[in-house]
C-alpha cells in the first residue's frame, strides 16, 4: 500500500458488526466510505478469544470482489495460515511478531510470494526495539494501542511514542493503528503519524458511519500534510 504520498485509509473491524449478517455489514461499510475491511482472526491461543477464520474469508470475497482485506492475525503460529488466507483471497497479512520473534523474516518472505503484502503487529508490551530490524521487510506496521483479544478496551495513549518514532524515521511508512480509536482518540493517533486506522465500536455502532468515517479522515488528512511536504 505504501506510494510516495501518505494516504489515509480507514478500515473499520468487522468483528464488532453483527457477524450473522457480515456481508451485509461489511458491504454498509465499504458503501460508507471505508477503505479497507479488517478482518480480526483470533486462535485462542496466542490470544484468549475465538473468532472466524479462512472459510469465513473466502465466503465474504467471493460476494465482495474487489475490496482491499486486511486480516489481523492473532495467531500462535502465522506461518500455517499463509497458503489459505491467500487463497481466501486476503490482500494483507498483518502477523504478531511476538511468537516469532526469530522467525520474522522467514515468514515475511512466505508471505511476500504468496503475493500478498506483509503487516507486522506489536502487542502493547513490545518496544520498537523488538521490531526495529525488521522494518524494511513489511508494507505495513500496526502497533495495537489495546492488549489484543478483546474489543470495547480504554485506548492506551502511551503507545503513540512507538508511532512517532516510526513516522520520524520511516516517512512514508504505512503505519497501523487498532485499539480504542474513535473520535475521541483520532487526534493523538494523526498527530503521532499514523495513516491507517483501525475502526470498531465508534463506526459499527454509530447511527451515521459515513459521517463518523468522514471525521476520522478529517482529522487524520489535516495531519498527513505535514508528512507530505
Amino acid at each position: 500500500m505504501m506510494e510516495n504520498k501518505l494516504k489515509c485509509r480507514i478500515g473499520p473491524s468487522v468483528l464488532n458488526s453483527d457477524l450473522s449478517q457480515l456481508y451485509a455489514e461489511s458491504q454498509k461499510l465499504l458503501d460508507n466510505g471505508a477503505d479497507y475491511l479488517h478482518l480480526d482472526v483470533m486462535d485462542g491461543n496466542f490470544v484468549p478469544n475465538l473468532t472466524f477464520g479462512h472459510p469465513v474469508v473466502k465466503c465474504l470475497r467471493k460476494k465482495i470482489p474487489n475490496a482491499f482485506f486486511e486480516a489481523h492475525m492473532m495467531v500462535q503460529n502465522p506461518e500455517q495460515w499463509i497458503e489459505p488466507m491467500n487463497n481466501a483471497g486476503i490482500n494483507l497479512y498483518t502477523f504478531h511478531i511476538e511468537p516469532v520473534i526469530t522467525d520474522v523474516i522467514r515468514v515475511c518472505r512466505k508471505i511476500k510470494e504468496s503475493g500478498m503484502k506483509v503487516g507486522l503487529a506489536i502487542k502493547p508490551g513490545t518496544g520498537i526495539e523488538d521490531l526495529r530490524c525488521y522494518i524494511d521487510h513489511a508494507d505495513v506496521i500496526l502497533v495495537m494501542t489495546v492488549e489484543p483479544g478483546f474489543g470495547g478496551q480504554k485506548f492506551l495513549q502511551d503507545m503513540m511514542p512507538k508511532v512517532q518514532w516510526l513516522r520520524h524515521n520511516y516517512p512514508l511508512l504505512d503505519i497501523e493503528v487498532d485499539g480504542g480509536v474513535g473520535l475521541n482518540t483520532i487526534t493523538a493517533c494523526a498527530e503521532a503519524g499514523a495513516n491507517m486506522i483501525v475502526s470498531g465500536t465508534a463506526i459499527i455502532d454509530s447511527i451515521d458511519q459515513a459521517a463518523v468515517i468522514a471525521s476520522l479522515r478529517e482529522t487524520v488528512e489535516s495531519s498527513i500534510h505535514k508528512c507530505n511536504v
